[in-house]
């Protein structure tokens, strides 16, 4: 049911506040990408600034310094890394400039005549095939099928917006209005006209349950389960529910959902092997069909073990793909049933993860000490 097929907003320079210097000192230590655009870091020693993902050689905490930009960093004195370009990456949505600028170039022509791929890869210094490299690299998908995303959200933002199903379809560059009811489940999680009332009609029930984990949340729909989410607070797991699902009509229900509970708890505690396609937990969640392919991957990976971003891609064919499985990992809206903790950095080291790294560590752990026995 939910409205999580791939989107993204305008692109522009974000600003950020600088995270505290732990937070981004273990960042750089674990090469963290999730902190690409958030900060820079500067080495005195070698006189150069650096993302937090840069795979150069290690510095010395003594030696480092953040900045919550690469302006900053210069006018420190420091000089942009050749290894890793910082000043080739768009803050806040983690894409290299030339991407961020070929969205800009598409969503500045509107919908009835986009250009050509063509003639937005002339524009930001690219061939063709090297900016659909990019795409695919860095979205997970060709510069055709985000278009077509990015068709899909002008609709449903219409309709939030209160424009009416046709004036919404014909706006947002679609020609005939069977095509989007045909397929309104991947465009919108509900047939138009309720999308349009603003996801009346959608209902979603929830409950909480005690772990060793912590608290888990677990909500879903008449089709299956749409979250899965875990952490320490009752009242920060609902906001969170609500804030992934604002159309949507959310009720506590402490009574239905207790074979789904079951059956995720039976996953946390590894009482059953994770899987998609599982009866006890069918999912009701909607991703493109790159994510659908990194999520299943990752129910594939044996409890206890890890494989890198860069693995996962090229188990799915898609081997330079690696920045894209990363993105796919953190929209995960199911935790344990779709296993993102099993995902980590090029080097091994643990990566971000939704419901706190020191969770993530002790996934893992269990994991490893049950399939030891």
């Amino acid at each position: 049911m939910t409205q999580h097929s791939l989107s993204l907003p305008a692109v522009a320079l974000a600003t950020s506040l600088l995270p505290d210097p732990d937070t981004c000192w273990h960042a750089v230590q674990r090469r963290d990408r999730a902190y690409n655009g958030r900060f820079w870091f500067s080495v005195k020693t070698t006189g150069v600034y650096c993302l937090p993902s840069c795979t150069a050689r290690p510095p010395l905490r003594r030696n480092v310094d953040f900045h919550a930009s690469p302006e900053a960093a210069e006018a420190a004195g420091f000089r942009a890394c050749k290894r890793c370009k910082p000043r080739d990456w768009q803050a806040d949505l983690g894409l290299s400039r030339p991407v961020a600028r070929a969205c800009a170039l598409f969503e500045a022509a509107g919908a009835d005549a986009p250009p050509s791929l063509a003639e937005v890869a002339d524009k930001v210094g690219l061939s063709s095939g090297a900016l659909g490299k990019r795409f695919l690299a860095e979205l997970g998908v060709n510069p055709r099928d985000w278009l077509v995303a990015r068709k899909r959200e002008r609709f449903r933002s219409a309709l939030r917006g209160g424009a009416s199903v046709a004036d919404a379809l014909y706006g947002a560059g679609y020609g005939s209005p069977s095509r989007v009811y045909e397929s309104s489940d991947k465009v919108l999680g509900m047939t138009p006209a309720t999308y349009a009332r603003g996801g009346a009609g959608a209902h979603i029930d929830y409950t909480m349950a005690d772990s060793e984990y912590g608290r888990v949340l677990v909500a879903a729909t008449g089709k299956g389960i749409a979250a899965v989410f875990l952490g320490d607070d009752d009242r920060a797991l609902e906001k969170s529910l609500k804030q992934d699902f604002p159309a949507a009509e959310i009720r506590r229900n402490d009574t239905v959902l207790g074979p789904r509970v079951k059956a995720v708890l039976s996953r946390l505690y590894g009482r059953k092997p994770t899987a998609l396609d599982a009866p006890d937990v069918p999912l009701d969640i909607v991703g493109t069909a790159f994510q659908w392919k990194v999520w299943k991957a990752l129910t594939e990976i044996p409890a206890g073990e890890t494989r890198t971003y860069g693995e996962i891609a090229r188990s799915i064919g898609e081997p330079k793909a690696a920045r894209a499985v990363g993105r796919a990992c953190a929209t995960n809206q199911a935790a344990v049933v779709i296993p993102c903790h099993r995902a980590v950095g090029s080097s091994g080291a643990m990566t971000g993860y939704r419901w706190g790294l020191a969770r993530k560590e002790r996934l893992l752990a269990e994991e490893r000490r049950r399939s030891s026995r």
